[in-house]
């Protein structure tokens, strides 16, 4: 790439060494969560929620947990305002959950947000005023005094309208584009408004310190968090914030690594929406912790459903690939990807496990509401013999022995190969079935009876070839009489090599589900399956089923492209 040279970083470095947090290894308890989705998130739509989906979403939001939930800037227009007092006098906010407001430290502004909360029971106001040094010297054209004392003179008007009005608000305060500020003049803006609103054990005060633009490396924008966490005034009554935005792709590792530096509190949204690149996505936030043992205090145990309706008011789609609620981050395409999944989940299941453990896998999919059969195991022309067993085991209660697994694997396989494209559950049954079930031409059973007598007799009614036949034979064994019968009346010759029997499902209606091989003379492996309300008579098509396959292979009939 080309003038390279034109870019510099527009970060400015702690001062000091400040690296506490590297000797952290995970997060040992979840922030404060407060979501913006009806602020941040919703100025970021190409077409704005309306009133009503405003209102979809907050009842959502409270839903999943949230008690601090940012629900617009309603000095900015009359469907905010409109949407803060309808909250309000429809008495729609929870006891237990403050809405958060956003105001610049502007006194029309400001007046302007005191009055869409009039009535709240529980509110954040929440001032900001930018301070960055491309703010101040391009946009504003002000000096740091002044930019201090824009802070300030918002800081007291809010704090001399809480008292007019007689409320008990919570404040909090956002150096706006934080990341592009020298970390003194941060720290000293931050504890000129904590010296006006003087926080206290009853009245405790938020900072917020956004990566309005994500300028640095995870590990720099942690050391500032680390900066600020042991500098601010009054620490002990100071709720410390952050609020990290997507730009370089490292809004999540932004966050977890400012939370190890001290940040008690953590702003975002649902799945990343925001500006440019977005915010910090707080689903994935709450549940790599949660994948760490850590309760995370929001309920994402039905992300389907979160996933529905968030795509539906915002008009949004939530990426495939995306953390945990992408259609395919569970699905393993990947023939040994699935074998080692199938293979972990037998594991749990004969050794009790209390911890999750299955490969590929880094949280249990039904914890969030996923079903293991259709987004765990994805058939395609990449898949394998593990997968596909485990699929049509899993779905269909259909357990293929160990030796015919890698003939269905290729079968299926071939079958999505040839079409380009995935196969779903109900149509790899059917290419099993099709292949392998009750196979009837030329043979078809009609009826079988057995005698014990010297052994075992058998007398089958076929239909061959349309034609009604009966055919007798005898033998050690039921299978091994009718095996002899259709020897007797055809011209191939074969042992039975393998033999296994299952219930479909449990419980005495259950229907049989058998299997057999049988090894040609052309030194080649046949396998049939039959399924009957009858054991016996699953036994004898699965027999019959392999016979057929022989045949119709030695004829050249078998058809090549599921072989």
């Amino acid at each position: 790439m080309k003038h390279a040279e034109k870019y510099k970083p527009m970060y400015f470095p702690a001062p000091g060494k400040h690296t506490k947090w590297v000797e952290k290894d995970h997060i040992e308890q979840p922030p404060t969560w407060c979501s913006v989705d009806l602020r941040d998130g919703n100025q970021a739509l190409i077409i704005p929620m309306s009133l009503e989906e405003k209102i979809e979403f907050f009842k959502l939001l409270v839903k999943i947990g949230f008690k601090e939930i940012e629900v617009g800037f309603p000095a900015a227009s009359e469907t905010e305002y409109e949407f803060c007092r309808t909250l309000i006098e429809q008495d729609l906010i929870p006891d237990d959950v403050t809405i958060q407001v956003l105001t610049q430290a502007r006194e029309h502004i400001i007046k302007k947000t005191f009055e869409a909360i009039d009535g709240a029971k529980n509110v954040i106001v929440h001032l900001y005023n930018s301070t960055s040094v491309a703010q101040r010297e391009e946009v504003f054209k002000k000096d740091k005094k002044d930019i201090i004392k824009i802070a300030v003179e918002g800081a007291e008007l809010l704090q001399r309208l809480m008292e007019e009005h007689g409320a008990k608000y919570r404040f909090e305060y956002s150096p706006e584009s934080f990341t592009g500020t020298e970390m003194d003049f941060a720290l000293e803006i931050c504890n000129a408004v904590l010296d006006v609103w003087k926080p206290g054990k009853d009245c405790p005060v938020i900072i917020n310190l956004p990566a309005t633009v994500s300028h640095s490396m995870p590990h720099v924008y942690a050391s500032q968090i680390e900066f600020m966490s042991e500098n601010l005034k009054y620490r002990d009554h100071v709720i410390l914030s952050v609020h990290p935005h997507n730009d370089r792709g490292t809004g999540v590792a932004d966050t977890e690594l400012a939370v190890l530096a001290g940040a008690d509190r953590v702003e975002g949204t649902l799945f990343g929406n925001g500006e440019r690149t977005g915010n910090v996505d707080i689903v994935t936030l709450a549940l790599n912790m949660y994948a760490h043992g850590v309760e995370p205090g929001l309920d994402f145990t039905d992300l389907p459903s979160i996933v529905k309706t968030y795509e539906k008011v915002t008009r949004m789609h939530v990426y495939e690939r995306q953390p945990y609620a992408g259609q395919l981050v569970f699905a393993a395409f990947s023939g040994s990807h699935q074998d080692a999944i199938a293979k972990g989940m037998v594991w749990r299941e004969t050794h009790d496990c209390d911890k999750w453990t299955v490969p590929y896998l880094a949280i249990d999919p039904k914890d969030l509401g996923r079903e293991y059969d259709a987004d765990v195991i994805r058939i395609n022309s990449q898949s394998g013999k593990g997968g596909i067993g485990f699929l049509l085991e899993k779905t269909y209660g259909i357990r293929i022995p160990v030796q015919m697994r890698e003939e269905v694997g290729y079968s299926v396989k071939g079958v999505s190969d040839h079409a380009h494209k995935e196969l779903q559950p109900e149509e790899v049954l059917d290419v099993f079935t099709n292949k392998y079930v009750n196979i009837s031409d030329p043979i078809e059973l009609l009826e079988v009876h057995f005698k014990q007598e010297d052994g075992i007799k058998t007398e089958l009614i076929l239909n061959k070839n349309g034609i009604h036949k009966i055919y007798h034979g005898h033998g050690n064994g039921r299978l091994d009489a009718v095996s002899n019968a259709l020897k007797k009346h055809s011209n191939i010759e074969y042992t039975i090599s393998t033999y296994e029997e299952h219930a479909l499902k449990d419980g005495s209606n259950s229907q049989a589900c058998a299997y057999v091989a049988i090894d040609g003379d052309d030194g080649s492996t046949y396998w049939g399956v039959g399924i009957d309300d009858d054991i016996i008579n699953a036994s004898v098509k699965a027999l019959i089923s392999a016979v057929n396959r022989y045949e119709k292979f030695e004829d050249g009939k078998e058809d090549a492209l599921t072989d």
